[in-house]
């Protein structure tokens, strides 16, 4: 069963690596963008800590926060999809009959490009910048606080939000069937996703109920819990919840995409043709 995946989806898998190896220069922009990015954050929490007067801010110290804003980046850069937008197109310009016509699963075609593409970005990224925290780590704190178990963890967490992320995204895909052009909703999603899975800002900083209720929303599996299960913030049986959590979303939007794509297969309409 394996291999006859592998050989279906592998030229998708390989022309994923392809695309992400072709476009270096774009992706490296991108990149430094990020990076810019995390600075900014880490010198504006820095400010606020400072101006607090105390070491600790909402059960964050500066060097939990630091952390924070490096680990939940480079986790929501490598569990973002982009299959709304791909998707999108090639509903809007007639390509998805070239996906449907195939023998092949529409979903499981667009995510093993997107893992081709994850593949290079984690060994150009992933490493080099989860290094550079525990190096950051180590200089802060004196000792090396690095547990391969938690890691684990976090790598499986990972990937559970990505997955999780790409149904998501694949349902606001399919939405283009009925909306034709979903630019502005892309935008709106993005926006929800990047506030309420703490990419922006950390869930435990919320008051009690409000908390309570943003963590049990399915972006909080995205960003948040991979990121919290790696500082340690998140242990014993908690983890299993988190994990159980985010595998119940998937199976929910795995659903709810399936039964998209049953009622969108009816609706085909190009664009212009």
């Amino acid at each position: 069963m394996f291999g006859k995946m592998r050989k279906v989806y592998g030229g998708f898998f390989r022309a994923g690596a392809q695309g992400a190896m072709a476009y270096r220069l774009n992706f490296m922009g991108f990149f430094i963008g990020e990076s810019l990015y995390c600075f900014v954050m880490y010198f504006m929490w820095k400010a606020v800590f400072m101006a607090s007067g105390e070491s600790t801010f909402m059960g964050f110290t500066l060097v939990d926060m630091t952390m924070y804003v490096f680990l939940s980046n480079i986790v929501g850069f490598f569990t973002g999809t982009d299959s709304t937008r791909a998707l999108a197109e090639e509903i809007r310009d007639g390509n998805i009959i070239m996906r449907m016509i195939k023998p092949v699963n529409v979903d499981l075609s667009l995510l093993a490009n997107e893992v081709g593409n994850n593949v290079v970005y984690f060994a150009f990224i992933f490493a080099p910048v989860m290094l550079g925290v525990e190096i950051y780590r180590y200089c802060a704190l004196g000792y090396v606080a690095f547990d391969i178990v938690s890691f684990l963890i976090f790598i499986l967490s990972m990937i559970l939000s990505y997955i999780l992320s790409f149904y998501l995204n694949l349902i606001f895909g399919y939405l283009a069937f009925w909306l034709m052009n979903i630019w502005g909703f892309d935008i709106l999603k993005g926006s929800i996703i990047k506030f309420f899975s703490g990419a922006m800002i950390p869930l435990a900083f919320f008051p009690g109920i409000v908390r309570d209720i943003f963590e049990l929303l399915p972006f909080a599996s995205m960003v948040y819990k991979p990121t919290m299960i790696y500082m340690g913030k998140i242990s014993g049986v908690n983890i299993l919840v988190a994990l159980g959590e985010q595998i119940i979303w998937i199976l929910v939007f795995y659903g709810i995409a399936k039964l998209l794509w049953h009622f969108a297969q009816k609706r085909l309409a190009v664009q212009g043709g």
